[in-house]
């Protein structure tokens, strides 16, 4: 793979390797050595500053807190600091070792967040954000940064889509804000934006369907990263303009420190199990069941369970280890990792591999001339299942195992003694789960680079220029095949194979210039000014064939024997450019009040002529009132801060090309796709925030509450045109009317409740009240949220209707059963009704850690409430009619009187479920043992439970889930189809320096 980088990449890292090894560090008279801790539980601070007072040379501690440093001899006093914690000043006068701690000081305005395009102290911003260290990110089997954070910002919604491993997951912050381009936020890992996108390519696998997607952000390696700040408000995302609607989320990865060379090493394994089963009958009680029906038929004297057969207790392993130093004029890290998850289905499993260097040099004698470069690879390995999105009942893996009959073997013994599978033959609607995970395989590979280089020069005191160069490069190959002995419609006596390609790159430019300037009336001015432009290019091709020979040869190893009206070639490319021009003014007078002004221009080439640029301004104020003379001496609050802000940001998510005319070639023929249009205008989001961030008993006690009202407008939308359009059937991009309203209040709050040497209790909350609403879009209905399974496919249960919630429910009313067993619905279910809303109206994440001693217990839930889920899986997959033939839901012969077998399946407020829940999703039990020997420093065990329980009325596998049930892309959200089940891990862990 290192071979195969560019030769310019090469040659760089040579050279930079060369600076590094050939800068010296002139010799000082005298060396001091340390150890800095914090003071509530001795722990190591990392990252903490040391300095000589008076001078601006310092060094920062390393992972076990430790530093050393070269100063004068004339030197008596070092200044310590960190982000976090306050300063202290320690006397140096004849030592050469010093011992130290530092205070935290929660609140801790003064500490540095990363915004866009540079760094901030907290009491400078004027914005919504929040930022998460790494201490507290989410622990255990984390195949991706999101899900770091699930939980622990208020606002921040984190669904997982799929339980596979290194599935995709949801992402909203403070809602859905978009009927047809993306929802998800924008990611920034150092300063470079991602696409968002995969190149790992989607596959139909006949009737198995669509198999769900993987991570965007599986490639980052969860062990580099320093912290994650979430940019919630306009004030803070504007800077982003066009890509800032949905929010951003800006990652932050861990860097060299100047304190000597450290290794520092992480290791796990654990053991995953499903966390909840679906309650269906066994054999005895689909025996009983049969007799309650009087049905003589379909009792085959056995006792299995499907599910478990194809489950297992799967093994995860995480090995990671990062090599850092340097010293004033250089600093570096080289880090690695490896990460293998078993998954709890058969056959599947996700592998990633990752590598990554990073610097930061200064030149020159007057240190003016900067140089930082970092290169991170990355490559993934999925063997997936087929658990699709929106398979017939058929057709995937789970829902073949629910609804097996349980009377049924899955196998038989031959004349000879072997084992084969059975593979029924009755009427063909049942799938042996077993059979089907041995005939399917789909393989992926996905390789990332992201590299970046970044020059920098101090052009005078207090003005910068930086620039960056930076290219994220991925490419995927996927093999998947269907076997053609299995009795699936279409498939059976044919087979099926894909072969598909991908690739996405994208490059970035950006220039940036940094003012900073304190006057002389304590009036401090921060400027940037910087210009951008980024392009993005999507490849892919594949083909698609059936009618295989049965050999044991996999069939994508042929597909020049597939049959010629079998056999489908396919390819895509899609181009986007997006050139930016942005600034931002932040304005701090005696650190009381503060203003802060932005704006970025974008012009993207997806927009039609009359509209290709947008325009983002935002404005933003903030009162420290803790500062005024009148609060001074204040018995109540440490830091009291009021802020408001309003601003634009903009959403282009939706297909290159898209607003210009489009032809697809045919067999013989060219078709229109797309009309032009070139009126076409960005879809725009107009946010106002307002909060209060307080502290008070020194910091014991501090938090924040704030409220937002977003409204988007200037929908972007695909609309089909109807017959006649002059050259075949086509659609158009345009702007629908109407307002896409998220309101909202947030609150945190943090309590050091107890803390002395030994012991110490610290507990945080964040709560979220949402609103969603769309408004003034007059007659137009959208549909969407597509069902799946027996007589039920194409239907929609979800709607983008005026003056209802996005995604309502729209569905006929459940009123019980008769006494005839028939299914009763309001009007006889010619009438359907606007009967619930998936979006929470309340969003909670809880956070509470215990220390004795050496040992730290540490426990996060999070939870939502107020809204309803869908269950396809009872509505189609499970219902009274299978019985006889498959199986049923255990429920259904609880029912007073019971449902007749001839009872339809309809979509109707009978699936229609609280979703409701509050998770355990992290509780880890960890042991400092310190330093071990002379090698092993600030050494750690722990345990790790994840998903340990949920408290839901959900009948389905979690509440906590969010299948793909889009129409024709257009987003569904809350609805359960069989998916991959969720896994409970236990994880046991061991972290060390030397």
């Amino acid at each position: 793979m290192i071979a195969a980088l560019p030769r310019w990449v090469r040659g760089l890292s040579v050279l930079l390797l060369m600076l590094f090894l050939g800068s010296a560090v002139q010799a000082q008279e005298r060396v001091i050595s340390g150890k800095i801790t914090d003071s509530k539980d001795g722990s190591p601070v990392v990252g903490a500053t040391i300095a000589v007072k008076g001078s601006t040379q310092g060094v920062s501690t390393g992972t076990d807190g430790r530093f050393t440093i070269s100063v004068p001899q004339s030197a008596t006093v070092l200044v310590i600091s960190s982000v976090g914690f306050g300063s202290k000043e320690v006397n140096i006068s004849g030592l050469t070792e010093v011992a130290s701690t530092l205070t935290a000081t929660n609140a801790d305005l003064n500490e540095v967040v990363v915004v866009g395009y540079g760094t901030a102290r907290k009491k400078d911003i004027t914005g919504s954000v929040a930022s998460v260290k790494a201490k507290d990110f989410n622990k255990g089997v984390v195949t991706a940064p999101d899900q770091l954070l699930q939980g622990k910002v208020a606002g921040v919604q984190i669904l997982n889509n799929s339980g596979a491993p290194g599935g995709a997951t949801t992402v909203r912050i403070r809602g859905n804000a978009s009927i047809r381009s993306g929802n998800q936020p924008l990611y920034v890992v150092d300063g470079v934006a991602l696409d968002g996108r995969t190149a790992r390519p989607g596959v139909n696998a006949g009737g198995v369907g669509n198999l769900p997607t993987t991570n965007p952000l599986n490639f980052i390696n969860n062990n580099d990263i320093q912290s994650m700040e979430v940019l919630k408000d306009a004030s803070a995302a504007a800077i982003y303009g066009s890509r800032g609607s949905n929010g951003v989320i800006i990652i932050t990865t861990k860097k060299g420190t100047a304190s000597g060379q450290r290794v520092d090493v992480n290791a796990s394994v654990g053991v995953s199990s499903i966390m909840k089963q679906l309650d269906v009958l066994d054999g005895n009680e689909y025996r009983d069941a049969l007799s309650k029906y009087n049905l003589t038929s379909g009792d085959y004297g056995s006792n299995v369970d499907a599910m478990d057969a194809i489950t297992r207790n799967a093994i995860t392993q995480n090995y990671s280890v990062g090599v850092s130093g340097g010293n004033e004029n250089g600093k570096y890290r080289i880090s690695a990792s490896y990460f293998n998850q078993e998954g709890i289905l058969l056959k599947s499993d996700f592998k990633k591999y990752t590598a990554g260097m990073n610097g930061s040099f200064k030149f020159l004698q007057s240190k003016k001339l900067g140089l930082d470069f970092n290169v991170t690879v990355g490559h993934n390995t999925e063997n997936a299942v087929p658990v699709s999105n929106d398979a017939g009942f058929t057709g995937s893996l789970v829902s073949q195992a629910l609804q097996w009959n349980p009377t049924h073997p899955l196998m038989k013994k031959t004349a000879t003694g072997d084992s084969i599978y059975i593979i029924p033959q009755f009427g063909n609607t049942a799938i042996n789960p077993l059979a089907m995970s041995e005939a399917y395989d789909d393989i992926s590979n996905t390789s990332n680079i992201l590299a970046y280089i970044a020059p920098s020069y101090k052009i005078t005191e207090g003005l910068d220029y930086r620039f960056l160069y930076s290219i994220n490069h991925q490419v995927s190959n996927r093999k998947n095949q269907l076997r053609s002995w299995i009795n699936l419609d279409g498939v059976q006596g044919r087979g099926l194979a894909n072969i598909a390609n991908g690739s996405l790159t994208t490059t970035q430019l950006t220039h940036t210039l940094n003012y900073t300037k304190t006057f002389e009336n304590n009036l401090t001015l921060t400027a940037l000014a910087g210009y951008e432009y980024m392009k993005f290019v999507n490849r892919g091709e594949g083909q698609f064939g059936q009618d295989f020979a049965n050999v044991s040869t996999p069939y994508y190893n042929y597909m020049q024997y597939t049959t010629q009206g079998s056999r489908q070639i396919y390819s895509y490319d899609g181009t986007s450019e997006l050139q930016s021009y942005f600034g931002r003014v932040i304005l701090n007078f005696k650190d009381r009040y503060l203003f802060t002004g932005t704006f970025r221009a974008d012009g993207s080439s997806k927009f039609g002529e009359n509209n290709q640029y947008g325009y983002f301004p935002s404005l933003a104020l903030a009162w420290n009132m803790h500062n005024e003379e009148f609060m001074k001496g204040s018995s109540i609050f440490d830091q009291l801060r009021i802020r408001g802000s309003w601003g634009q940001t903009g959403n282009q998510e939706f297909p290159a090309f898209a607003s210009q005319e489009i032809y697809t070639a045919g067999q013989q023929s060219f078709n229109r796709y797309t009309l032009e249009n070139k009126d076409l205008k960005w879809e725009t989001s107009t946010v106002i925030n307002a909060g209060v961030d307080f502290s008070i008993s020194k910091g014991r006690v501090y938090g924040s509450v704030e409220y937002f009202n977003k409204k988007t407008k200037d929908i972007l939308f695909d609309r089909d045109l109807a017959d006649p359009v002059p050259v075949g059937n086509a659609a158009t991009w345009v702007n629908l009317p109407g307002q896409i309203i998220n309101s909202g209040v947030e609150a945190a709050l943090n309590v050091l409740v107890f803390s002395n040497k030994d012991f110490s209790w610290d507990i945080g909350a964040n709560a979220t009240f949402l609103d969603n609403k769309l408004t003034d879009f007059g007659q137009i209905v959208i549909p969407t949220g597509g069902l799946h399974g027996q007589g039920i496919s194409g239907t929609t249960i979800q709607r983008f209707v005026n003056d209802q919630p996005l995604n309502v429910y729209y569905v006929r009313e459940f009123q019980g059963i008769d006494k005839d067993g028939q299914a009763i619905l309001k009007d006889g279910g010619a009438t359907k009704w606007y009967l619930g809303d998936p979006n929470p109206d309340v969003l909670l994440g809880i956070t509470t850690n215990l220390r004795y001693k050496k040992f730290n217990l540490e426990i996060s839930m999070n939870g939502a409430f107020g809204h309803e889920l869908y269950n396809n899986t009872a509505n189609t997959v499970l219902p009274i009619s299978n019985l006889g033939n498959r199986n049923i839901s255990k429920d259904l012969m609880d029912l007073n009187p019971l449902e007749a077998t001839s009872s339809p399946i309809t979509a109707s407020s009978r699936y229609l479920e609280k979703g409701d829940y509050m998770k355990l999703s992290n509780a880890t039990l960890s042991y400092a043992l310190g330093n071990v020997g002379s090698v092993f420093k600030n050494s750690n065990i722990y345990l790790t439970g994840q998903n340990l329980f949920v408290i839901t009325g959900f009948s389905g596998f979690d509440p906590e889930v969010n299948v793909d049930k889009n129409v024709a892309g257009r987003p569904s959200f809350g609805i359960e189809y069989a998916p991959y089940p969720t896994a409970r891990n236990i994880i046991l862990g061991v972290n060390f320096s030397f």
